[in-house]
């Protein structure tokens, strides 16, 4: 993992503890789920934000390329390949810590999300905004397209995912995507 100078200890403890909950919390390795699948319409998820997802979209398209990501700082492996038993999974989380900085910003996401595929490559699918609760000062949850974020005390974070770049059946903000698995995560690791 390289270090990028300069951002506060807390981030990176956050990430770091992302990793060791997932452990602690299911010796499966599934992500402890912050709320049960609640299934919702795309469409109207996606009424009225077409010309913000759009915004998104364009400036997030060069991260289908995980180089380009690395490059532009998204250099912290945060998590392994997140799956749940029953609703799918999301995949590789890859943090930026210079953006998890207690505030909610379009274009600055602070995880990409890679499906791992065959013979080891990645594929971009999801945004991941998340904050840490002790670090939002707001009376309600921070809020992005339209959404308020999820809050997960387990992980002492709110979070939001955006599946940008993956149709998920459940809604483009569900937590889980049943479209997304891990099954080559192994390919994923040993390339490492």
């Amino acid at each position: 993992m390289r270090k990028t100078s300069g951002f506060p200890a807390q981030p990176v403890t956050i990430l770091l503890l992302l990793g060791t909950t997932l452990a602690a919390c299911d010796p499966s390795g599934m992500m402890p789920s912050a709320q049960p699948g609640v299934q919702r319409s795309v469409n109207a998820q996606e009424a009225g934000l077409g010309a913000e997802l759009a915004e998104l979209r364009a400036w997030t398209a060069r991260y289908q390329n995980i180089d380009k990501a690395m490059a532009a700082g998204y250099t912290v492996p945060a998590t392994p390949c997140w799956y749940h038993g029953t609703m799918g999974a999301m995949g590789y989380h890859y943090a930026n810590p210079d953006f998890i900085d207690g505030q909610a910003r379009l274009l600055e996401p602070e995880l990409l999300v890679y499906e791992p595929r065959a013979g080891g490559s990645q594929k971009f699918v999801a945004l991941e905004y998340i904050v840490p609760i002790d670090q939002w000062s707001g009376q309600d949850p921070p809020q992005l397209l339209g959404r308020n974020f999820a809050r997960n005390d387990g992980l002492g974070l709110y979070v939001l995912h955006v599946w940008l770049w993956r149709d998920n059946p459940d809604g483009i903000f569900a937590d889980w995507n049943p479209k997304v698995s891990c099954r080559h995560a192994a390919d994923s690791e040993d390339r490492g």
